[in-house]
């Protein structure tokens, strides 16, 4: 099986990255940060028999995703799987945000995650099942004050990957949207976790974890996955509860959080 991760370079992508080649996977990673990349495939090629190829890539740059395609073609690395892990987001209110940070969440978790999915797709091996994997978050489950943008991008990659996989069942396309809580990807994550306390532990998920998790759902034909129990029952009560008292809760939440959390930050 052959298998495309972007932001593979760290964090989940690299947990990712590992369980794949645990598999016997072979694997095309990309990330903009090269130096991660020959790192991680130099680690991966210490301690596994696979095919390991590695690409540097901006995924907002047209230019440089026609690359990595053309890359792929010339290595003949028809696709079986694609992991969409690159996204970002940047802490703090919304007027407290430059316009520049507040579009770069919408061009990575969007856009570009979008552009890769579209030209991946015509690199899929014919007439194989082909399996797709948005990385979305907990946090796409509700309305969130402070995270407006970046949930809101996650919301869109949640509902696009459902109505994305009805689209292409006829065509042997699974499709997952991943909705994990807090990731110990970062040293700015693991602040964020810090920040919010117990709530910020007992949400927390293990990146092994979730990553074999994954793989093994979306090719079980599984459409969301919620890891961690206390996780989906969050999920159910963001279905039942009133979308502006979820707003209220999480705002007293995430407002002392990040007050925490931006100290922490400043003497990083």
């Amino acid at each position: 099986m052959n298998v495309l991760i972007t932001g593979a370079s760290g964090g989940l992508g690299r947990a990712f990255a590992i369980d794949c080649a645990e598999r016997g996977y072979n694997l095309l990673l990309t990330d903009i940060n090269a130096t991660g990349l020959y790192t991680v495939k130099q680690g991966l090629l210490r301690q596994y028999n696979t095919c390991i190829l590695t690409k540097s890539c901006d995924i907002t740059n047209d230019n440089d995703v026609e690359e990595l395609m053309t890359f792929a073609r010339e290595q003949d690395f028809k696709l079986d799987m694609l992991l969409n892990v690159a996204g970002i987001d940047h802490e703090g209110g919304f007027t407290e945000r430059s316009f520049k940070q507040i579009s770069s969440i919408l061009r990575v978790n969007i856009e570009a995650t979008l552009r890769i999915t579209n030209q991946a797709l015509l690199l899929r091996r014919p007439n194989s099942r082909f399996y797709v994997v948005f990385v979305s978050s907990l946090a796409s489950l509700y309305p969130m004050p402070l995270k407006a943008t970046y949930a809101a991008s996650k919301r869109f990659l949640l509902d696009f990957s459902i109505a994305l996989g009805q689209e292409l069942k006829g065509q042997k396309v699974s499709v997952l949207s991943l909705c994990p809580g807090g990731l110990p990807t970062t040293q700015d994550a693991l602040n964020g976790i810090a920040a919010q306390g117990f709530w910020g532990s007992v949400t927390t998920n293990k990146l092994e974890k979730v990553a074999h998790n994954t793989i093994s759902k979306v090719q079980r034909n599984r459409h969301v996955y919620i890891p961690g129990v206390l996780n989906r029952s969050f999920s159910i009560a963001g279905k039942v509860l009133p979308a502006g008292f979820i707003a209220k809760l999480l705002y007293n939440r995430w407002n002392k959080a990040q007050k925490q959390w931006l100290v922490i930050d400043k003497k990083a």
